[in-house]
């Protein structure tokens, strides 16, 4: 994808899944990266990988040469990086700093933005893994962009350069942002692999076969319908299979010398229990009921 607007040259520290992936995405569309930080073996074949022929230099070097400069970074090295760089007199008037941690708008930003640099926070709803196959992925992407108004399109005409779609988030709504990202991401992925385990452990030989369209039915009805996509035994007040599968999941526990399964379980189902509760599908005494076996 290119576009009449000015191609930028584009520093990146830090060559993790996402960095790597939003910089190829950023070549893609016709901008020069110039330079990109690389500490492990991992990063430096990543950026080999997904940024072949940049150079892998010092983040300081990065910094100074950067029109874009892209902080591709764990979120609580994010305030001493740019405080670092700014001390070192690496940001200067005019340059786009930019993060991508859901966390943190551009507060975290600040000691750029007291230097003149123009602060945006992108984070796109995506799970990485780092590799091509994320580019095509990244375009059926959103990206929340929080910015000062007047660089706004700014932002939002990067993102659109990724093939994504950019969204407005506040300063203030980023972390319940976030939140919400990470609970439907990252819980997910310790739910289902959960569940994995315990179909191995009852002898299912492919449990990813098992789930496969049970979990893309979930997904596709709840985003379709949101809590009213809601069944199984709790939803309908079934005490007896709650029981037995605190039962199962007893025994599991023991066989595995992990409760962890058995306590998002239970932690879950509360919460499916008042989900139940407040679309009507169970009583109060059901409710209660229900959540007395999860004590």
């Amino acid at each position: 994808m290119t576009t009449d607007a000015p191609r930028l040259g584009i520093g990146i520290i830090g060559c993790g899944k996402v960095g790597a992936v939003i910089g190829a995405a950023w070549r893609q569309a016709g901008h020069a990266i110039i330079g990109v930080s690389a500490t492990s073996a991992v990063s430096r074949d990543r950026a080999e990988d997904m940024l072949p022929g940049v150079p892998v230099l010092a983040p300081d070097d990065i910094a100074e040469r950067a029109e874009l400069l892209l902080l591709a970074v764990p979120d609580d090295e994010i305030g001493s990086l740019v405080s670092g760089l700014a001390a070192l007199g690496r940001i200067h008037t005019g340059q786009i700093l930019i993060h991508c941690a859901g966390r943190y708008g551009t507060d975290v930003l600040e000691a750029g933005t007291r230097l003149g640099a123009l602060p945006i926070a992108l984070h796109p709803s995506l799970s990485f893994t780092g590799t091509a196959v994320d580019l095509p992925r990244l375009r059926r992407s959103t990206v929340a962009v929080t910015s000062p108004a007047p660089i706004r399109p700014v932002g939002e005409a990067l993102v659109v350069e990724m093939g994504a779609e950019p969204i407005e988030v506040a300063e203030a709504d980023r972390p319940l942002y976030h939140a919400a990202i990470t609970h439907a991401s990252n819980h997910t992925i310790t739910i289902i692999s959960e569940a994995m385990d315990m179909l191995a452990e009852a002898g299912i030989e492919d449990p990813s076969r098992v789930l496969s369209a049970l979990v893309d039915a979930s997904v596709s009805n709840t985003l379709q319908n949101g809590s009213k996509a809601l069944t199984g035994p709790v939803s309908r007040g079934d005490v007896g299979t709650v029981e037995a599968h605190l039962a199962a999941l007893g025994e599991y526990s023991l066989s595995v010398s992990n409760p962890a399964a058995r306590d998002s379980y239970r932690a879950l189902a509360r919460s499916t229990a008042a989900k139940a509760l407040g679309l009507g599908r169970i009583t109060e005494a059901q409710a209660q009921e229900i959540l007395s076996r999860l004590d």
